[in-house]
């Protein structure tokens, strides 16, 4: 288990090892420290309600998810359950600059484990 202080976050980088997710963008900045983490599959409720600099899990693999993280300001994105996105949705990401991540863990085991390893969800 790889611990964080939920207080001080959590790099990219533990997220990608405790997920044992495969980076499909953003290699560079796998140094960010995450601080929270949401789960939805509605774009609508990240625009709403999540705020800049969370991570999203999500099902989705379409472009929107894209569009939606980088107008929210989200620090990256993980697909769950090995959803692949298509290559024009991994070309978006790198075009504006998202990290996107790829993990076979279901959307609850997903959050689970960040949990686990001191990622809370927001508060708010």
């Amino acid at each position: 288990m790889i611990k964080s202080n939920s207080e001080s976050g959590t790099s990219l980088r533990h997220v990608v090892k405790i997920l044992n997710a495969e980076v499909l963008t953003g290699e560079e900045p796998l140094d960010q420290t995450v601080q929270h983490v949401e789960c939805t599959d509605l774009m609508s409720q990240v625009l709403a309600f999540i705020k800049s600099g969370n991570l999203l899990l999500t099902g989705l693999t379409n472009i929107q998810v894209v569009n939606t993280a980088d107008i929210s300001g989200l620090i990256g994105v993980v697909f769950v359950r090995g959803r692949s996105p298509s290559k024009e949705v991994i070309a978006k990401a790198k075009e504006v600059g998202l990290p996107l991540f790829l993990t076979s863990y279901s959307m609850y085991e997903a959050a689970g484990h960040l949990y686990l390893n001191g990622l809370p969800g927001s508060t708010e």
